[in-house]
């Protein structure tokens, strides 16, 4: 599936600042990738991980209401340290999926996660 991609370049007096927006869809996903199930998670006030079904190997996680910062390398993230999605966006992860964790950076996010095989 294609990357879409749009960009609004912003000018100051020495700094050019671009803001993107990425839309993905992971390579190679096709029909034969099977659905395993749905979560959505509306406490984000403390650091959560997600409730990953057995065989999922790759995960569509929304964000909606608020920014969220997460990780998966073991550190736990805050409001202000991990990386950051903002609303709207939908991370598609491959990989240990039991290593993420997500912290709202205000009140109000949501996640919004789709788990495949």
């Amino acid at each position: 599936m294609p990357t879409e991609l749009s960009a609004q370049p912003v000018n100051t007096s020495t700094i050019h600042l671009i803001e993107v927006r990425i839309v993905a869809f992971k390579d190679g996903y096709n029909s034969r990738d099977l659905p395993l199930g749905y979560q959505q998670i509306t406490d984000l006030s403390e650091v959560t991980t997600l409730g990953v079904p057995n065989g999922a190997r790759f995960a569509m996680i929304s964000v909606d209401g608020q920014m969220v910062r997460w990780t998966d390398d073991g550190q736990t993230p805050t409001a202000t340290f991990g990386m950051p999605a903002g609303v709207g966006i939908t991370l598609v992860y491959e990989g240990d999926l039991s290593l993420l964790r997500f912290i709202e950076a205000a009140s109000g996010a949501i996640l919004n996660i789709s788990y495949y095989a």
